[in-house]
């Protein structure tokens, strides 16, 4: 599925969960989800590879959850929330997640919320209509 472009789309490091992202990431969500079973996540554990072949994701998106890239599962569709079910699988919190998709490190992110976030600056639109 080829998404249309949409107004938001040229504001640097933002992949808006909108319908077609939610579209194309749907298998990839559904087997985030199925880890909130203590089977499941058991069974991805014990085999990630064969886990994942239960879900008619892209090769793409498999790749992303084998790689742990999670900005990438966030650009193929992948909810945030729902891609948190796999750190948390892993034993990662939400925080460690945060900073890997932010390039930086735990306390660098933790101490980056704390003093109120990223700063506004190269992080506007690139259209200027914003």
């Amino acid at each position: 599925m080829t998404r249309k472009p949409r107004d938001y789309d040229d504001i640097p490091g933002t992949y808006v969960f909108d319908y077609e992202r939610a579209h194309q990431g749907y298998h990839l969500n559904m087997f985030s989800m199925s880890l909130l079973k203590s089977e499941n996540r058991k069974a991805f554990l014990e085999n990630e590879e064969a886990y994942l072949q239960k879900f008619p994701m892209t090769p793409e998106q498999r790749q992303t959850v084998l790689k742990r890239d999670w900005l990438g599962m966030v650009k193929l569709g992948g909810n945030i929330y729902y891609t948190s079910k796999i750190g948390a699988t892993l034993g990662k919190s939400f925080q460690y997640i945060a900073a890997e998709m932010s390039g930086v490190s735990q306390q660098e992110y933790a101490d980056m919320m704390l003093n109120g976030g990223r700063t506004p600056e190269g992080n506007r639109s690139l259209s200027g209509k914003k």
